[in-house]
Order: structure tokens, then sequence, then C-alpha cells
């Protein structure tokens, strides 16, 4: 800054174009010399004359320079030191708090209104940190950018935007200060208060309107469990529950259908919503007359899509999604952002199979007007996904196509039953092919059906379904944000224990003339009996009525265990990871499988986490396994925790009681720790 010494005559020269001014008057005599010279040659006379006028006019020239450079000189100085008095009275009275720190942090200097806001002097040159609260110098920029962050002080807030302002172009005519000031720098802070424009744009979006839709998971079902004269009662306290509370909120809420409802608010109330994780759900649920089934609700929410029109639609793709997943929560759409709340319960089974006879005919169709169908599950195929496999390929024979099931590498968990269908001689050659295979077969005429799995990344080869139009997904998982677009049939049944009991459904509705050899009827029989833990977790009638068909076509129970059983170091691996498991929070077991020595160190991890349910005390259990420069989590849970929320947390997913995710890049230690924190959070927040 200027130090208060003003400029002196001696300090002070003509440069730069004033000086340019002086040089064209000299080029000026010049010529007057050379056209003298001329004139003498011409004319001797004529000559001197001329000579005598030049001499005038240097005289002239030179008594106007030494009179008025003096007087022009002392105007610039006068004018240079008011000029800099006027810059600095105007940047210490700039109505902008204003100040310089080092890059320590230490203060430098701060105008007058910087000096008033934080009630320091002029000359306060101590740590920043001590002046604000929460600002230090971690925050003052790394290179050459302007950066700003938003800070609050004395109940107001701020945006300061900081940039570097170097030394060395200020020094450069100073040897000693270049050397020692090289690359050294001062850090500008102009603070700006954003108090009022902050909270115009919190009310602002506090007001943007939201649209939401309610529906009743299991209106009819519910209704049906109580007497009729307490119907009319049941639903009453439901809707008023309902109403009551999106009232809380300052909403609308307008009853379309017995069952369904329109949401409007303001954002706002959506945020409160989101606040208590949208209690409503759980309310809903305590409402009991006499009904033997709990009403449950689900919710869609769309805002801030681009406008009414696109949040309408985007509520319903959010209610979709609910329903998806299995009902009982909340789906927030919000632009590309999906947020889920709820979905702790188990969704009920559907008693009726009309879903599966439309589906099944629908995939007829389909198969009946294509020259080729192309099978393929998740990647590390597993049992429930070949078993699921094997049984389209049978529905696509019994049409007439040729069918094919796409494998990556085998593992141990389904080497036995591949060997097995290859040895038949039942099928071409060409039943398994490879990925490459695979693409070069897909074309508009194929219909690649994806099975147990409806994400995407997750199929085993996934360039194929963008080679046709033709794309079918059978799938007993929850959906999630990723999923495959452009199905020409979906069906998504998270109730189902399997993808194999779906698909042992839709065989039934497909052909009264479809029969299953004893082998496919074994592979799909088994699948259920993996993802049921042998018919413990997540069965109901239809998953014994699908058994009850596979058993009619030969499935044999005695050679589908006897598949199952393991070797000795997968066995002993297995039993290692319940030993060292960890009861984490006393309620979630944690342990690690070592994978070293195992072909399938993944489905021994799953099995382990299985295993782990069978202590008391125990809600969930988490199976760390380290394969293919990955780790993968086998989640598992009975009744009491939803472990599909907390993998989606961790980037999986699955359905309520068996999830998964994968998780490159990590250590196990890492991972673990990642697990733990994912946890304690969603504990803490209620989500769990």
């Amino acid at each position: 800054m200027n130090d208060g010494k003003k400029l002196s005559k001696q300090q002070v020269r003509y440069g730069g174009n004033l000086m340019r001014h002086w040089y064209w008057c000299v080029l000026i005599l010049m010529f007057l010399l050379g056209l003298t010279a001329i004139i003498f040659y011409i004319d001797t006379l004529a000559g001197c004359v001329v000579a005598g006028f030049s001499a005038v006019l240097y005289l002239i020239l030179l008594g106007i320079d030494l009179y008025y450079k003096p007087k022009v000189l002392q105007e610039l100085i006068e004018f240079a030191n008011r000029y800099g008095g006027v810059q600095k009275q105007m940047l210490q009275e700039f109505a902008i708090p204003y100040g310089l720190a080092d890059p320590d942090g230490r203060m430098l200097w701060m105008n007058s209104r910087m000096a008033e806001l934080t009630k320091k002097g002029e000359h306060y040159h101590k740590n920043i940190s001590n002046l604000i609260p929460g600002f230090d110098a971690s925050l003052f920029p790394e290179g050459d950018e302007e950066t700003s962050v938003e800070i609050s002080f004395q109940e107001r807030k701020f945006r300061v935007c900081m940039h570097r302002i170097f030394l060395d172009e200020l020094l450069d005519e100073t040897e000693i200060a270049e050397k020692l000031l090289e690359g050294s720098c001062i850090i500008a802070l102009n603070f700006f208060d954003i108090t009022e424009l902050s909270h115009y744009m919190k009310e602002n979006h506090d007001q943007k309107q939201v649209v939401g839709l309610l529906y009743m998971d299991n209106y009819e079902e519910a209704m049906e469990s109580v007497e009729d004269v307490r119907r009319s009662m049941l639903e009453a306290l439901v809707d008023r529950r309902i109403t009551k509370y999106v009232g809380s909120v300052g909403g609308i809420c307008k009853k379309l259908e017995k069952d369904k409802y329109l949401l409007v608010m303001n954002r706002r109330g959506l945020d409160q919503m989101e606040a208590d994780r949208f209690s409503v759900l759980e309310d809903v649920k305590t409402v009991n007359i006499g009904n033997s089934i709990h009403v449950t609700i689900s919710i869609g929410i769309g805002v801030e899509n681009g406008g009414y029109c696109q949040d309408s639609e985007a509520a319903r793709g959010a209610m979709e999604m609910a329903l998806a997943r299995g009902g009982d929560q909340v789906v927030v759409k919000e632009g590309d952002k999906i947020q889920f709340y709820g979905g702790k319960t188990q969704r009920a089974e559907k008693n009726t199979r009309v879903r599966a006879r439309v589906k099944a005919q629908a995939l007829r169709e389909m198969i009946s007007s294509r020259d080729r169908v192309i099978v393929m599950g998740h990647k590390i195929t597993d049992i429930d996904s070949l078993g699921a496999s094997v049984g389209v390929c049978r529905a696509a024979m019994q049409a007439g196509k040729r069918a094919h099931i796409v494998l990556g590498d085998l593992n141990s968990s389904i080497r036995p039953w591949v060997n097995i269908l290859k040895s038949t001689g039942d099928y071409e050659d060409d039943l398994f092919i490879t990925h490459a295979q695979a693409v070069e077969m897909t074309n508009q005429n194929t219909v690649v059906v994806v099975v147990d799995t409806n994400r995407p990344s997750m199929a085993e080869c996934e360039e194929i379904l963008y080679l046709t139009k033709t794309v079918v997904v059978l799938d007993h998982h929850r959906q999630t944000t990723e999923k495959i677009e452009h199905a020409s049939l979906s069906y998504i049944e998270p109730s189902a224990s399997s993808a194999c009991e779906m698909v042992a459904e839709i065989l039934q509705y497909y052909d009264d003339g479809i029969k299953l050899k004893p082998y496919e009827a074994d592979c799909i029989y088994a699948g259920i009996v993996i993802d049921t833990n042998n018919f413990v977790a997540k069965t109901g009638s239809r998953t014994f009525e699908a058994a009850a068909f596979l058993r009619k076509y030969g499935a044999d129970v005695t050679r589908v265990r006897k598949a199952f059983r393991n070797d000795m170091d997968t066995y002993k691996a297995r039993a290692e990871a319940v030993r060292h498991a960890e009861a984490f929070m006393g309620v979630y077991a944690i342990s690690v499988c070592p994978a070293e020595g195992l072909e399938s160190p993944t489905v021994v991890g799953a099995q382990a986490a299985n295993e782990l349910l069978n202590i008391i005390g125990v809600k969930a259990s988490f199976v760390l396994t380290e394969f293919n420069k990955k780790i993968f989590i086998s989640a598992r849970a009975i009744d009491e925790v939803n472990v599909q929320i907390i993998m989606e947390r961790l980037g999986g997913g699955g359905h309520m009681n068996i999830a998964g995710a994968q998780l490159p890049g990590v250590t196990i230690a890492e991972a673990r720790a990642k697990l733990k924190d994912v946890l304690t959070q969603m504990t803490e927040e209620g989500a769990i």
C-alpha cells in the first residue's frame, strides 16, 4: 500500500508519450537543417536567411522547454500525489469489507469497513482465524484462480472471494527484493454480505411446488382381512392419518380413488417430511381395528424436474419404482437424483397368478416372432441365474427356436450343473456360448432374456442389450436407480423368492404341452433351494407350488443335495469366517471369508453369511470376500433389518433378506470400515 511519502521533482522525469512528443520536435529540426543545407547549395543568401530562422526556432523551442518543464513536472507530481491519495481513500472507504493477509493467514491490512465489521483496528496483525472463527489459511486459493467460500459471522452470511497478488511483478526493479521475495504473494480478501440474498433464495426454494402420489399397497388384502362392518372404519382411519400428516406440513391431499391420493405441497413441507423420514409410513401400519393385515403405503414424489407437468411425470415414475421395489416406501425424484425412504417390511406375496399368466403369454409371443433366443444372468453366475436360464431355454425350444445361454468364467457352484447339461446330448453344442459368440449372434431378430438381475452393468454381457430391440427382464430383486431402460417386457417381482420360482410359474402358463427334463427340473429347483436357504427364508405358498410343479417333472431332492456338497477346503473356509465373526453394535455380525485356495470364494462368503444368522441376537450378517481385485460383500437378514437399503448405500442392491455389493479399489480393512460407517449412520438416521 502507499506509505504516505510524496513524490518530488527529482524523482520524476519525462517518459512515455510525453517524451515521444519532444522526439518529434527534434525530428522537425533535423528536417529544417537538411532543408537549410539544400538552400545553401542553391543560393548562399537564401541559405543564410533560412539558417537564421531555424536557429531562432531552435532557441524558442529550447526556451519553451526550459520554461515550461518545471511547471509540467510540478503539475504531474501534484496529480500523481492527489491520484494516489484518492485511490487510498477510495479503498479505505470502500463499501465492501476488504483486507490483505499473508499466505499463513496473518492479517496485513484492512479497510475501515472490515475494521468496523470485525470491531478491530486497521492495524490488526494477528491470524485471521482469531478474527473470524472457522476461517483460516487452509481456505486460501492455491493457484492463480479466484476462489470463494461462504461463512457465517456475527449472525450474518458472507461470501469471501479470495485471490493471490504476487509480489514479484511489483518489485521487478529491486534486485534484492526479487531474490528475497521471489514467488511470494499476499491474499486479497473481499467480504460480500449475502445474508438477504441467502434468505430470499431459501424462501424461493421453500415455496417451490412439489407433486406427489400416494398409493395403498395392499388395500384389497387389508379390507378382506377385516369384518364387513368395519371396513369403512378402517378406510376412514387410514384416510385420516394420511390427510392429517400431509396437512401438518402445509400440504393438500386429494383422494383420487379408494386407494390413491394426489399430494401437493411446497418444498418446505417436503423437507419436513424428509427430516422425520416420512413417519406416516409407520403411522399407517399402527391402524388396527381387527385387521390381520396391516395397511402399507407407497409415495412417489417429483420435485424440480423443470415444471409441474415434468414433476407429475417424475412422481408417476417414482411411484412405479416404489411399487417395483416392493412398496412400503417413499421414492423422491429430483432431477437425476433419486432418494429412497422406508422399505423396512417384506412385501406381501400376491395370491393371484394373473400377472404371471399375462407375462408368460407375452413372453411366448415375443419368442415366437423372433429367430433366436439368448439368455444371460448376472456376472459370476450362480445356480439361481443358471436355473432360470435353463427354464427360459426350455420355453424357447418348446416354440421351436434356437436358444443359448451366455456364460463367463465357470465357478465351482455351477460347474457340476453345466457338465450335467452338456453330457445329456439333448441340446445343441452351442447351448453355452461366450461373450464374443453372443455379440456375433445378436441382431434385430434375437430375443435377449436377462434373468436374476435388472441392472445392465451387472448383466453377464451388457453389450448385447444394445444390439437388439427385444429385451426381456425377469428378476426378483428390487429395482435401483440403474435399470434396463428399453426392455420390451419387464417382470420384476420382489415378493418372489428367486428367479427360478418366477420362471417355474411362467412355464406353467407358457404352454400346456411343455415338459421339463428331470435334470432341468433339478437345476431350477436347486436355484429355489439356494435363494430360500432350504425353504427357510423368503418362502411363500407360491414358492412351494413352484417346487411341487418341478417335482412333478422329476426334480429330486437327494440329487440336488448331493450337488451342493462342498470339498473340505471350502467347508473349513466357511467355518473360519464364522469363527472370526465380530458382533458390531451387538446385532450385526461382520466377518471376512478367506479366499486363498478357493475357486469360488464369493459363494463361500454367501454361505457363511447364512450360517451367521443362526447365532442368537444377530439381526443381519455381512461377510467380506476379496476376489478379482474387488471386495464382495454378502449381506443376509431374517426379518428385522432390510439389508437391501444398506447395500444400496455401498453401490449394491438385492432384496430385503439377501443383498450384496462390490467395492473396487479398496482393501478389506477399508471396506470393513466403510460398512461400519454406513451401519452407524443409518442407525443414527433411523433408516434401519
